[in-house]
């Protein structure tokens, strides 16, 4: 892995045919990260997210953080190593083991697993939380540890929103808890994979609002919403690491 290389625009994407033997390695990733997630969720989770707890909330999200950590680094093993991809960082480095708050660009459904990547090389992979809508923490094994990994659910509806985001937001602003919040302003991504169509009328409804409403017109991205970002912001403003507090990452596919 290269870390914060230049990227050069001549650079051309490469495209791999999908074999058998790549298909094939997917769905072993994906099996081992499904297997994993069960066991740990059944022999770690309890103790970490309930027993813990019960004595402390500092040292119960410490060992929520070493184990599930833990089981958040295959995903950059499997990714990098097994499935041969190549991951690129380019820009300013980011701070290691400090409270920050991270925007990000949203192409993809996997976004928020890229910066796993970056999270473990930075010792922060076990803290690192999501702001993320309420469908994905109903999935089997994955929802459950969401829920232990005290990730923010949102129905995008910000009337709905508001008060069971500033509620959990406030659970999180002591500072002896590291944390990396991830927030996606877009509220949903780009590209939705096999629906080109639809990718086009999310695009078509951003730059209309825009327009309406005098706004920078984007073309690569969706206006971002700014009522979640703004509510992160005041809530953990006097608790995030001073000069380091925001990070913005842009995320690209070749």
């Amino acid at each position: 892995m290269d870390a914060y290389k230049v990227l050069i625009s001549k650079d051309q994407p490469k495209h791999h045919p999908l074999t058998l033997f790549r298909l094939l390695r997917g769905v072993v990733c994906l099996v081992v990260l499904l297997s994993t997630a069960f066991m740990m969720l059944v022999y770690c989770g309890p103790v970490s997210a309930v027993i813990l707890r019960l004595f402390s909330i500092h040292y119960s999200r410490k060992a929520t953080s070493f184990f599930f950590g833990a089981w958040l680094a295959l995903w950059p093993f499997l990714f990098e190593k097994i499935n041969k991809t190549k991951v690129v960082f380019s820009g300013e480095s980011v701070p290691k083991e400090e409270r920050v708050l991270l925007i990000a660009n949203h192409r993809t459904e996997v976004d928020w697993m890229y910066l796993w990547d970056l999270a473990l090389r930075k010792g922060c992979l076990g803290y690192i939380k999501y702001v993320l809508k309420s469908s994905l923490m109903k999935l089997p094994v994955f929802g459950w540890g969401f829920h232990i990994m005290e990730f923010i659910s949102v129905e995008r509806k910000w009337e709905l929103d508001e008060s069971s985001m500033r509620q959990m937001l406030s659970t999180f602003t002591d500072p002896q808890d590291p944390l990396w919040l991830a927030v996606f302003p877009e509220g949903t991504d780009y590209t939705i994979l096999l629906c080109f169509l639809y990718r086009e009328e999310k695009c078509i409804r951003s730059q209309k609002f825009a327009a309406e409403n005098g706004l920078p017109i984007l073309k690569n991205v969706l206006l971002p919403k700014t009522r979640g970002f703004c509510a992160c912001l005041e809530a953990l403003r006097g608790s995030l690491d001073a000069g380091n507090f925001l990070s913005w990452f842009s995320v690209a596919l070749k």
